[in-house]
């Protein structure tokens, strides 16, 4: 896919804040959750939040969304090639 996106995907109001963890960091997580990367759930380098974000194979992402019931969530997706 080599079309650029037509408006700024990580500005619309239903997409919740995504960063790339850094290695560090993504270790203290799997580590605190005692998973292995890819017992987490998929995200695909090609999702356009992922690509808008720089996201590679290999990397976590950490997902930050608003709850009405808990307040904000915090989820993590492990980056597949595709």
């Amino acid at each position: 896919m080599s079309e650029k996106l037509k408006f700024k995907i990580l500005e619309h109001e239903l997409v919740p804040e995504h960063e790339v963890l850094k290695p560090e960091e993504a270790i203290e997580v799997l580590r605190s959750l005692g998973v292995r990367p890819e017992q987490l759930p998929y995200i695909r380098a090609s999702d356009p939040v992922a690509r808008a974000i720089g996201a590679k194979p290999g990397d976590i992402v950490k997902i930050t969304r608003k709850s009405p019931t808990a307040g904000k969530i915090v989820v993590y997706r492990f980056v597949i090639a595709g």
